[in-house]
């Protein structure tokens, strides 16, 4: 039977092609592809027919190392594996143009339709769509068949596995788009054929252009309408324009409409995300919609002032930032719009206002849904770790597919161009000036970043964007924990002029190690192999309050807000496990850091003492943290009221010094009162004298952040 779908009156039919693929992990003695002499639907193809039991039925999204990689140091399959699907168009489909849109394969891939190549794509991250057509037998069953690799190459960025793994597989959703042969374009960079900017916003009034990118696959000039409306959020029209155009049967060709709107809603982010509706149809001279495509408008200007942080539409927002890898415990980077939701949801409960999606393009869901929901946004590629000279053609592809497929999303405000790669310095240098350039050429409105892994701001591969984000874990990989401020402040001494974001800082912890004591020196070569939660909470809050306290700085963000394979690392008593997050890998537990951020940054109301899981003690007098936004707590030990309480780096921090312990169990009840309202939080220590102490005695480090 051939997959229908209702014909929709906007013409375009988009299905989800996602469900009964089969799939093959390889290595393969020889490939397929080329020793297959046979018609691939044979049983006879090397491959093997559709009922050979060796091929496994998937649904996408679907990666073949949810588990290897994340549970073993360099022991996981990166290589070649095929996923193949039959497909019979409808009759009605004759005249058509058919496209596969893959949106995420990793990391490359070969699409052939009945034996025949019909296209390849270099990138694990980005989008791509495949025209076949041509290559169709309509009314017929037709093999799909998709060739990924997730080995590394040299000349397609990322060039290794180290700084986070690359998942093999078709691990995001694939789609079957289905237009007329005149219609919005598909295939430009797998973008949506839209690009709406915008300039001279303000509560009066925006200016808005929409250039809209058009095809005509007939053999005659075609008079067509190009009709676009804005939409407010509850339907009603804000604007709509028609514009009568001739399509030329040669060439993609683009058509301009520039709207004005008066006193528009504007996009102000967490505050208020509002959102317009673009829709954009293509009409032909019956009247009939031959396609129609919608996006997402956010009006909003966003600049920083030097020294005064970032303003949205003239008001100044705090930039409370933190880092996202996409993957998580045994489901690997084939994550669902649940586990995206849950992710936001943490992100948004904990207070932050903004979220470097790290190191590569994420999900389109998600830089959907963080329009909606009001973060800030900073997209990247993953130019990461290490220089070939061979990768600069795929991280240009690479850095145009994520502008142009990501475009109108209000949530970006930064485009980032590489993170801690280094040698050869003018190399390295000139191709991050390239991308900077590249990046404005497609999209003037938005800034550039790139990040450095050494403290000095004027290392030969700095100041080639617009920004400068600079990598630091004093206390960690380098130096002492309190060496973060003395640095803060000679940046605003020496470059009081530029525009530089802490791009990363933090500390490992593992939630199984706990420890009382801690010195000013992380374990972070695994030397003791612990990675104690003590020792990052005690960073997080010395690290917090120099920053809060920095106001040159355009923006921090903390690595990582999730715990996240490291398949090529072991240390800390996890293997293939970097454990900086504030939320564990299977974001069952909110880390003690979590709960001090959240203190911070949040307007709900916190009070939460340290050490919950620190529970077997072996100092009779001891010291309690508490983080409360609430005002002075009160604690209390087994009933006890302990009234001295210190000022920490924060207001929200106050610290218990000499508190007594009794032998066994202990009650620990902290209380505070608000608005009315009496708020509580207990924990249960255990002391016991016998108990030892750990070790946390370990010798500074001069070396400077270039890893993990």
């Amino acid at each position: 039977m051939p997959d229908e779908a209702p014909e929709p009156a906007s013409g375009r039919i988009t299905i989800p092609f996602n469900d009964n693929w089969l799939f093959k992990k390889g290595p393969f003695e020889h490939d397929p592809v080329l020793a297959a002499a046979t018609p691939f639907l044979s049983d006879q193809s090397i491959l093997g027919g559709f009922g050979d039991p060796a091929w496994e039925t998937v649904t996408i999204p679907h990666t073949w190392n949810a588990t290897d990689m994340q549970t073993e140091k360099n022991s996981f399959y990166a290589g070649e594996a095929y996923y193949r699907k039959s497909y019979t168009p409808a009759l009605t489909h004759k005249d058509k143009r058919i496209f596969l849109r893959f949106e995420g394969v990793a990391s490359t891939a070969h699409v052939y339709i009945n034996g025949q190549f019909a296209g390849k794509h270099e990138g694990g991250y980005p989008a791509f769509a495949v025209e076949i057509s041509s290559l169709l037998n309509v009314g017929k069953p037709n093999e799909i068949l998709v060739k990924v690799n997730n080995a590394s190459r040299p000349d397609v960025i990322p060039v290794n596995h180290n700084l986070f793994g690359v998942y093999g597989g078709m691990y995001r959703p694939v789609s079957l788009i289905i237009t007329e042969k005149v219609h919005i374009a598909v295939t430009d960079h797998a973008s949506p054929g839209l690009y709406i900017s915008q300039k001279e916003v303000s509560r009066k009034s925006a200016t808005i252009n929409i250039r809209t990118k058009l095809e005509n696959k007939y053999n005659h000039p075609l008079p067509m309408r190009l009709v676009t409306t804005i939409y407010e959020s509850d339907g009603r029209i804000k604007d709509k324009q028609q514009t009568n155009i001739i399509l030329s049967p040669q060439g993609r060709q683009t058509a301009e409409q520039q709207f004005t709107l008066r006193h528009p809603h504007l996009w102000q982010g967490l505050e208020d995300p509002y959102l317009y509706r673009v829709v954009t149809q293509l009409v032909d001279h019956q009247d009939r919609i031959t396609d129609e495509v919608t996006q997402p408008l956010g009006v909003r200007h966003i600049r920083f002032k030097k020294g005064d942080g970032l303003y949205l539409n003239e008001q100044k927002v705090p930039m409370y930032g933190v880092c996202r890898h996409q993957d998580r415990w045994q489901v690997g980077s084939a994550l669902t719009h649940a586990h995206h939701d849950e992710d936001l949801a943490l992100i948004r409960e904990m207070g932050a206002t903004t979220i470097r999606l790290a190191h590569y393009q994420q999900a389109e869901y998600v830089y959907a849904k963080c329009d909606s929901i009001g973060f800030l946004v900073w997209a990247e590629i993953p130019f990461v770790n290490r220089v070939t000279t061979h990768e600069a053609d795929n991280a240009r592809r690479q850095l145009t597919e994520l502008i142009r497929q990501n475009y109108n999303h209000p949530s970006i405000y930064v485009w980032g161009l590489h993170n801690e790669v280094y040698i050869p310095h003018n190399y390295t240098a000139e191709i991050t000036a390239e991308l900077h350039d590249l990046a404005k050429s497609e999209d003037p409105g938005r800034y550039t970043v790139a990040v450095n892994g050494y403290g000095d701001a004027g290392h030969p591969v700095n100041m080639q964007a617009d920004i400068q984000g600079i990598n630091r874990y004093f206390g960690w990989y380098e130096r002492k924990t309190q060496d973060l401020k003395p640095w803060l402040e000679s940046l605003e001494r020496d470059y009081p002029h530029h525009l530089i974001i802490l791009a990363e800082y933090g500390a490992e912890a593992n939630i199984d190690q706990q420890d009382e004591q801690t010195g000013e020196v992380g374990d972070c070569c695994g030397f003791t192999n612990s990675y104690n939660e003590t020792f990052a909470t005690r960073l997080h809050e010395k690290h917090w309050g120099y920053i809060a306290h920095s106001p040159h700085l355009a923006a921090s963000y903390i690595w990582n807000m999730f715990d996240f394979c490291t398949p090529m690392a072991a240390q800390g008593g996890v293997e293939a496990r970097n454990m900086k997050g504030l939320v564990t890998f299977d974001r069952k537990t909110k880390k003690d850091p979590f709960y001090w951020y959240k203190a911070n940054w949040s307007k709900e109301p916190v009070l939460y003492i340290t050490g919950r899981r620190n529970t077997e003690r072996y100092q009779a007098v001891t010291t309690v943290n508490v983080y409360s936004n609430l005002g002075q707590p009160v604690l209390f030990v087994n009933g006890q009221e302990i009234k001295s309480a210190q000022k920490g780096t924060t207001p929200v921090h106050y610290i218990f010094e000499n508190v007594n312990l009794a032998v066994g169990k202990n009650t620990l009840e902290v209380k505070a009162k608000y608005n009315g309202i009496t708020y509580q939080d207990q924990i249960i220590w255990f002391y016991h004298p016998e108990n030892k102490a750990g070790n946390q005695t370990l010798t500074e480090r001069e070396k400077e952040h270039s890893g993990l």
